[in-house]
C-alpha cells in the first residue's frame, strides 16, 4: 500500500508526465476504465494550464503562433508544473524557460517580452499598500516600492514589440535595432501601466527595491548619472505613490 507522499508523486506522474504505472492501480474504474479515467483529467490540468498561460502571455503566443505557443506549454507544464493552486500565480518561470527553450532560440527577444507580460500579472495581482506619507519621509529608517512595482530592462524594444501586437494596434513593423529599454511595470488603482525609465531613474528604483535604503539609492543613481536630479526622482516616486515605509526610526 503506497504512502500519501508516494500516491501523490505516482499521480503526478499519471497526469503530467502520462506515465500511469504507478497511479492505475489506485484508480477505481466505475463505468470507465483507469486509464480513460486518467486521460480525462490529464487533458483537464493540460487545457486549463495551457489556457492560464495564454491569459498571461498573449503577446508571446501572437509572436510565435498560437499552435505553436501550446506545444511550448506543454514542455513548460511538463517540466514545471505547478506548485500552488492558485492557477494565477503559475506561469512566472516561463520567461526563463523560453530563455533555453531551443526552438525559439532564434526570437531572442522573446524572454524579455514574456518578462514584461509577467510584470504585468504580478501587478495586477499584487496585494494593495498604503504609500509613505511624504511627511513621513524623514523619520523612516527603510523605505521601498509598492508591492505592484517591478523594474524590466531588455536590450530589446519590448514595449514596442507590446503594442505593436495588441488587438487594437494597426499594422506596423518594429526595428528590433531601436535599442534597449528600462521599465518600470506597476498598478495605478484598477490599471496596469509601464513605461520607460532614464538610467539614472532606473538605478535610483532597482537599488531601493533591493536595500531599502535611500543612501544607497541615491548613490546608485549618481553613478549612473553624476548630473541625477535627486529631489525629483524621490518626488516622482511620492507623485506616482509607490514609496512604501518598511521600518521607522
Amino acid at each position: 500500500m503506497p504512502t500519501l507522499r508516494e500516491l501523490q508523486g505516482q499521480l503526478r506522474a499519471a497526469l503530467i508526465d502520462g506515465d500511469e504505472r504507478g497511479a492505475v492501480a489506485a484508480v477505481h474504474g466505475d463505468g470507465l476504465g483507469p486509464s480513460a479515467r486518467l486521460a480525462v483529467y490529464r487533458h483537464h490540468i493540460s487545457t486549463s494550464l495551457t489556457s492560464a498561460l495564454e491569459s498571461i502571455y498573449p503577446v508571446v503566443a501572437r509572436l510565435v503562433d498560437p499552435r505553436f505557443f501550446r506545444y511550448a506549454a506543454t514542455r513548460y507544464i511538463r517540466e514545471r508544473p505547478p506548485t500552488s493552486p492558485c492557477l494565477f500565480e503559475y506561469g512566472g518561470t516561463f520567461p526563463e524557460f523560453l530563455a533555453g527553450f531551443e526552438p525559439t532560440r532564434h526570437l531572442a527577444y522573446l524572454p524579455d517580452v514574456a518578462r514584461l507580460e509577467w510584470a504585468m500579472t504580478a501587478a495586477l495581482h499584487a496585494p494593495d499598500t498604503v504609500p509613505i506619507d511624504p511627511g513621513a519621509l524623514n523619520s523612516a529608517s527603510r523605505v521601498g516600492l509598492h508591492p505592484s512595482l517591478t523594474l524590466v530592462s531588455s536590450p530589446w524594444p519590448i514595449d514596442t514589440i507590446w503594442q505593436a501586437n495588441q488587438p487594437e494596434a494597426a499594422d506596423q513593423a518594429v526595428d528590433l535595432e531601436a535599442g534597449g529599454v528600462r521599465l518600470q511595470v506597476w498598478r495605478a488603482g484598477d490599471e496596469v501601466l509601464f513605461r520607460r525609465l532614464a538610467a539614472e531613474a532606473f538605478a535610483f528604483r532597482d537599488r531601493l527595491a533591493g536595500a531599502g535604503s535611500l543612501e544607497e539609492a541615491v548613490e546608485a543613481a549618481l553613478a549612473a548619472d553624476p548630473d541625477a536630479d535627486l529631489p525629483g526622482l524621490i518626488r516622482g516616486l511620492l507623485d506616482e505613490e509607490l514609496l512604501i515605509a518598511l521600518g521607522s526610526g
